[in-house]
């Protein structure tokens, strides 16, 4: 492990927004984010291998009515999202350090309203579907966390992605997509992303890929 490794891992350790094994709300959260953590009944939006947390701490910055929880299982990533909130008085972000197959273990049913889910790894070969963060089965467990009326968000540069994502959504009980785009900065669906971007999502507009878009709704009735 390199030094700067070690020193990220000490901060996450310290730090009061960060939820990781070893401390006591790690085994405790569940169903207890607004009265424990955030101490006050606000909407729950999270962002789902959020990295450094970029768009964790910039959708924190811009909506102060929300609470926000960026989760990633690279603690040496969220520690620096953790320290931006940190700096900027943020007390609506925290981070959960844990693999996304484990939320259940954190979130009751209907306790989130919102879920961002910016450029992950398209897994692209096909042994590798069951990683694929909007397979049928995690679908089915982000329905199960999401209120009725809740919101799911892909953001993607990946064509392949984007288009497996869209017969997934579309053919997973309890979604029901509201819109997408195939250019998100050519479309008028970009007001709803308030300039927040990521370091990846800057260098792939560099290189030229299109950033593509699906926002879907959770409807329970439909399951």
């Amino acid at each position: 492990m390199t030094r700067r490794k070690r020193s990220r891992f000490a901060q996450n350790a310290e730090a009061g927004n960060v939820i990781e094994r070893g401390k006591p709300l790690y085994e405790t959260i569940k169903g207890k984010w607004r009265d424990v953590y955030f101490e006050n009944g606000n909407p729950i939006v999270l962002e789902l291998a959020c990295g450094k947390g970029e768009y964790t701490v910039g959708l924190g910055r811009a909506f102060p009515e929300n609470n926000y929880i960026g989760i990633d299982i690279k603690g040496d990533r969220i520690a620096r999202g953790s320290q931006q909130a940190l700096n900027e008085g943020l007390t609506n972000v925290a981070f959960l350090r844990s693999s996304i197959q484990y939320l259940e273990e954190f979130f009751t049913p209907g306790e989130v309203d919102e879920i961002w889910l910016v450029h992950p790894d398209p897994q692209p070969r096909d042994k590798d579907e069951k990683k694929r963060l909007t397979n049928r089965h995690f679908l089915a467990l982000y329905a199960g966390l999401i209120k009725e009326g809740g919101i799911f968000h892909l953001k993607t540069d990946n064509p392949f992605l984007y288009e497996y994502s869209l017969e997934s959504i579309a053919g997973s009980p309890g979604f029901e997509i509201l819109s997408h785009t195939d250019n998100l900065y050519e479309s008028d669906l970009m007001a709803g992303h308030y300039d927040i971007t990521t370091h990846y999502e800057r260098l792939f507009r560099e290189k030229g890929f299109t950033i593509r878009y699906i926002k879907a709704l959770v409807r329970h009735s439909a399951v």
